[in-house]
């Protein structure tokens, strides 16, 4: 440690918002920090870009990845580890992760072609040093085995990451959250405290999973045909609870979708659902009686693409649901779905199909903290400084409220971009960096901001022109095309013969310098075309111009 050494924070996503978790924490003097990564996720486009799948900008850390040290996983949630096939090329470090993390991750890095990323397995609750770090992983609770919390150990000071968690009694999956050792990690000192906000507004406890078996039972046992149920793909502990309630009521597991078995044999590869029956393929679904089948599948937020939309709307190619048949959302909405749960239980009632929801029955409990969990970790750690993370705006001011309630010293609101010291001296905001999204489109990454989807999205509000002059040899207008996508019909005959005459005019009426220059030309006749489309149909196209000069050359 130098004299000028600091420690550092900077969240690129999921802070100021729900998912798509980077989180980066420097050591070092100014100019010279390593680097660790904590987390990189993804989340899941709204509809309101072009795009299925969005994940952080890390060109911050890009530009400095020769001091980029490792990233740590916390656990196997998309929202945590999904960017990682993608964005792994630009980074290329070590990656740490306990077994069932590693076996997820690992299925994703295969089918990305990318077998050869070093993911070091480390045990749970080890201790292990990345340069200049000492880490330690804390078990906790979550809707996913092998939750961790990271106590980054620096020389000014330990830095409690708590990723996604909770306090859960009866977890069904894995061990309790280890209380002793956050105790111990408070007894010792804890400078900061980053930590997860998402059920900030809910107070008490969230509830174990433990006690959803007899719900669920109960809900079954009153169905008469066939029972769906939908979740989380990656809650192996609801998976259990599921098919305690199916074998309790004498029903096969039938699992609908294909991250459900990317799951299941991720679980089963680490030693977990020993005790439960391999799920039938859904191929078989249509062998068994209506009430001795249970539908585990995947699809609880509407996705489009995921088995239960395809099953309600019957494009599903083996499994069917009819009158009489009941499908129980276990899961609860997560915020910017509500539209497509909506459709998707719209589509429900027009087969006939019952469903129960969290607002119907006990179906569901949270994987993160209510108030009173909060309380209890900041009673355990006792930090000088809280961080709220994994959180809207909203849920990071009522989260630093609630800690300084606890007696936090510092508390320091920080969202996407946002540098924070945290040693030495008080805590405090020292810059703001770029703090971007990227999108999957198609087989690349693109950025979310880039010319090319504004484009894409522009093109879809007010469609495409392309317009085709041809100028001979004396400057002279020759034959002129338009096509338009998303714009015309067959009563807008008007409208077309408009945009072809504000073309020709454009050229006959520029002047000479203009008429000679190809780039000019071109833009005296895009603007003009747009001009007719505004006037006449309030709609500002994306607007082409191909200019084929006399003799055939294009210009």
């Amino acid at each position: 440690m130098t004299r000028d050494d600091e420690l550092l924070f900077l969240p690129l996503g999921g802070a100021g918002e729900i998912g798509m978790n980077l989180n980066l924490y420097g050591f070092g003097p100014p100019g010279r920090h390593r680097w660790l990564m904590v987390d990189l996720g993804v989340t899941f486009s709204d509809g309101a870009a072009p795009v299925d799948v969005i994940m952080p900008d890390p060109a911050f850390i890009e530009e400095r990845r020769d001091k980029l040290v490792g990233l740590v996983l916390t656990h196997a949630h998309e929202d945590h580890l999904g960017a990682v096939p993608y964005l792994w090329e630009r980074l290329r470090c070590p990656i740490y992760a306990t077994p069932f993390t590693a076996e997820v991750l690992g299925h994703k890095l295969r089918e990305a072609g990318l077998a050869d990323v070093p993911v070091r397995r480390v045990a749970l609750g080890s201790r292990f040093r990345i340069e200049p770090f000492d880490i330690e992983l804390i078990t906790l609770t979550h809707s996913i085995p092998e939750p961790n919390a990271v106590a980054i150990r620096t020389p000014l000071g330990t830095v409690l990451h708590t990723g996604d968690w909770k306090f859960d009694p009866d977890p069904v999956v894995g061990p309790t959250a280890d209380e002793a050792a956050l105790r111990r990690l408070g007894d010792e000192g804890v400078l900061a405290i980053v930590c997860d906000s998402t059920n900030v507004f809910m107070e008490g406890t969230s509830g174990s999973e433990a006690a959803l078996r007899e719900s669920l039972q109960g809900i079954v046992a009153g169905c008469a045909g066939r029972v769906a149920v939908t979740c989380f793909a990656s809650n192996v502990a609801r998976l259990e609870t599921i098919a305690a309630a199916a074998a309790a009521n004498g029903r096969d597991v039938v699992a609908a979708g294909r991250s459900l078995r990317r799951i299941e044999q991720a679980a089963r590869a680490t030693g977990y659902m020993r005790d439960v029956a391999p799920f039938i393929d859904e191929a078989e679904a249509g062998f068994f009686p209506r009430d001795r089948v249970l539908i585990l599948c995947t699809g609880s937020q509407g996705e489009p693409r995921a088995a239960l939309s395809r099953i309600a709307t019957g494009e599903h190619p083996n499994v069917r649901l009819e009158k009489g048949d009941a499908v129980i959302f276990s899961s609860r909405v997560i915020p910017g779905n509500e539209t497509a749960i909506a459709r998707l239980q719209n589509d429900l009632v027009r087969l006939g199909v019952r469903f129960v929801t969290w607002n119907d029955a006990p179906v569901h409990v949270s994987g993160h903290p209510a108030r009173d969990e909060l309380t209890h970790m900041y009673q355990l750690a006792r930090p000088r400084i809280a961080i709220p993370v994994h959180g809207e705006l909203r849920h990071l001011v009522a989260h630093a409220e609630l800690a300084r309630g606890c007696q936090v010293a510092e508390a320091v609101v920080a969202e996407n971009g946002a540098l924070v010291r945290l040693g030495p001296g008080r805590a405090e905001i020292v810059e703001r960096v770029h703090a971007g999204r990227l999108g999957v489109d198609g087989g690349r990454v693109v950025p979310l901001d880039g010319e090319m989807l504004r484009s894409r999205v522009r093109a879809f509000y007010n469609g495409v022109a392309v317009v085709t002059v041809v100028v001979d040899a004396d400057g002279r207008v020759g034959e002129t095309e338009l096509s338009a996508v998303g714009l015309l019909d067959d009563r807008d005959k008007g409208t077309r013969d408009a945009a072809i005459e504000a073309a020709r005019a454009a050229v006959d009426d520029a002047p000479p310098r203009v008429r000679a220059d190809d780039n000019q030309l071109r833009e005296a006749v895009r603007v003009a075309v747009r001009r007719v489309f505004r006037n006449r149909l309030a709609k500002k196209p994306v607007t082409h111009v191909h200019l084929v000069r006399g003799g055939g050359d294009e210009g």
